[in-house]
């Protein structure tokens, strides 16, 4: 059964709440006051309701009318949307785009690039999120996102994704300077290290096997869930580890953290930037190639 309610019917009721009477909202719609009257005659008809009472010379809205009024707009404007988003989908760009950043990125890092998106296409709708080493390949594995930025490591093997190459990023082994590592000789082995609680930022892969970095103490370890957390433990003294080096500048800098020198190679890290081959967007286009211009972190 056809439902009662039409779009053009919501319009009428939304212009003479707007406007405080049929006739001004006749006027508002270019149409006659008959045909506004009808269609308000006809939808209470339709629901066996009355959507106006009698205040004097005036009609105004019963409760039933507010609610539908309400209501109505809601839909209104979703019909709107709908329509926006369709065109905009015709013309090659999405109307929303899930970015998922590996925690090697700085929080900050991507705001930017998006506010020069919104220059050339206000109409979308952004989701980002952050992951975790494997996690990060994972979430767009698993059709979470539609973009990852900064996945360390290849792609696992799974058809239909397109990686390319993008910015290395430099380990560095720090501790506070209050920690007792510091006063050991250097360059520290990895037998020193392992005697030192670790701090790790734990991989947010629940399927995919998880990507292990650096050397860790098996017995005492603090895993926490993000970059910002493990700096700060780091900070307070609470354990040792590596951190990418452009994370720590400022922790370097002014002296709260210090780099330590170790016997073992520090690994340059190879990221990536990632997608799904079936996405053609050219919101998608328009970020990986934007990404390719940025400067190294």
């Amino acid at each position: 059964m056809p439902s009662p309610l039409s779009l053009e019917a919501l319009e009428v009721l939304d212009a003479i709440e707007r406007k405080g009477s049929f006739a001004a909202a006749a006027t508002h719609l270019n149409r006659v006051p008959s045909a506004v009257s009808y269609t308000v005659q006809k939808l209470e008809q339709d629901l066996d309701i009355s959507l106006f009472q009698r205040q004097g010379r005036k009609s105004v809205l019963t409760g039933a009318g507010k609610h539908l009024v309400e209501q109505g707009r809601q839909l209104l404007l979703a019909a709107s949307d709908i329509a926006a988003s369709t065109q905009q989908v015709a013309t090659g760009w999405e109307p929303r785009l899930r970015i998922a950043l590996d925690h090697i990125l700085p929080d900050e890092y991507l705001l930017p690039i998006i506010e020069q998106l919104y220059q050339v296409q206000p109409a979308i709708n952004l989701e980002l999120s952050q992951e975790v080493l494997a996690g990060t390949w994972e979430a767009l594995v698993e059709d979470r996102v539609d973009l990852i930025i900064g996945a360390v490591d290849a792609a696992p093997n799974h058809k239909g994704i397109r990686s390319i190459p993008w910015h290395d990023t430099q380990a560095v082994f720090v501790a506070s300077p209050k920690h007792p590592i510091c006063q050991q000789s250097q360059p520290l082995t990895e037998q020193q290290i392992r005697q030192s609680r670790s701090v790790i930022v734990r991989d947010s892969s629940k399927n995919l096997a998880p990507l292990s970095r650096g050397i860790h103490n098996k017995k005492s370890s603090i895993y926490v869930p993000n970059m910002a957390m493990k700096i700060a433990a780091h900070r307070q003294g609470l354990g040792v580890g590596s951190l990418p080096r452009h994370l720590v500048k400022d922790e370097l800098a002014n002296g709260t953290l210090v780099e330590l020198k170790v016997s073992h190679n520090r690994p340059i890290t190879k990221n990536h930037i990632a997608w799904k081959i079936s996405n053609r967007g050219q919101a998608l286009k328009w970020l990986v190639d934007k990404l390719q211009q940025q400067p190294p972190l």
